[in-house]
């Protein structure tokens, strides 16, 4: 049985690295038709004396923007060390994309300059290799490649908040969850001094570092209060190991997963809302995996 799981787990995931695949194929394909559509209407590199020729020449080119984008593939992932991935949130996709941009724009440019000079130039003298047209290349294929950027970001940005929402509102519904195995227990936190503060956990809101300090923030009799204590975060964080509810978010942050309101989640951070105070505690991007991982 856990063999026959395991097998369907293996499909489930090529089938979504086939599907992730064909989507990207589909994307540089349809880009690169937009860049020799636009190049074709404004014939530009002495196109309009090629004849029928200029369609070959389109082909070509539109060759060499299928290459351009493979290879800026294989430098992403083998060499940026980002490879494609949908599940890295759309942070990620964004950057990703990106960095795509600025190391296929002068690429393809290159490619294209190239091309010019060994294949167009025996009618337009104009395409010999130099700095100019690689410029001239450069700019205009910078230009293409923004207004391609602008009609995939809007394309696909619905779908990406669309992911998102949902994301979010699975972790609330976890979340919840939760909060309801929730157990009651008391405990001390002490300070490197004589300071100490004793309090039930379920009524323990956040701690956060405040230079040599960590400021305990708790509710009691419906009200919330803060005690300053001598301490490190990682004092903190050994007093209460033992309480899987109380979680480290944010490298001044630690919060108990029992109080928070709910969780909003943007492609540029997620922060944790505490009930009764509304404070939102930002979840740092190291810890959002781990926090994750711990609700599902």
């Amino acid at each position: 049985m856990n063999g026959l799981v395991v097998l369907q787990n293996c499909i489930t995931f090529a089938d979504c690295m086939n599907q992730g695949h064909k989507e990207t194929i589909s994307i540089r394909v349809i880009s690169c038709a937009f860049m020799v559509l636009a190049i074709a209407i404004f014939k530009p590199f002495g196109l309009e004396v090629w004849q029928w020729q200029a369609y070959v020449h389109l082909l070509g080119i539109f060759a060499l923007g299928m290459v351009s984008c493979f290879l800026t593939e294989i430098i992403l992932k083998y060499f940026v060390r980002m490879p494609r991935s949908y599940d890295r949130g759309v942070s990620y996709i964004i950057s990703r994309n990106l960095r795509f941009q600025c190391i296929n724009t002068p690429l393809v440019a290159l490619l294209i300059c190239l091309y010019r000079h060994f294949v167009m130039s025996s009618l337009v003298e104009g395409n010999k290799l130099s700095l100019s047209n690689y410029l001239e290349t450069l700019a205009i294929i910078a230009f293409l490649s923004f207004a391609i950027g602008l009609y995939w970001r809007f394309k696909f940005r619905s779908r990406y908040l669309a992911a998102e929402l949902e994301e979010t509102r699975l972790l609330n519904e976890q979340l919840k969850k939760l909060q309801d195995s929730n157990q009651d227990s008391k405990i001390t936190l002490e300070g490197n001094t004589n300071e100490h503060v004793t309090l039930e956990i379920s009524d323990l809101l956040y701690i956060e570092a405040v230079g040599n300090y960590v400021k305990v923030c708790q509710l009691h009799d419906n009200e919330v209060h803060t005690n300053m204590l001598r301490a490190t975060m990682k004092q903190m964080e050994d007093a209460l190991q033992a309480y899987p509810m109380i979680v480290r978010c944010h490298r001044a942050f630690m919060v108990n997963l029992g109080q928070v309101e709910q969780i909003s989640s943007n492609s540029r951070a997620m922060q944790l809302v505490i009930r009764h105070s509304n404070d939102a505690i930002p979840v740092s991007r190291s810890n959002v995996n781990k926090l994750k991982e711990l609700l599902g």
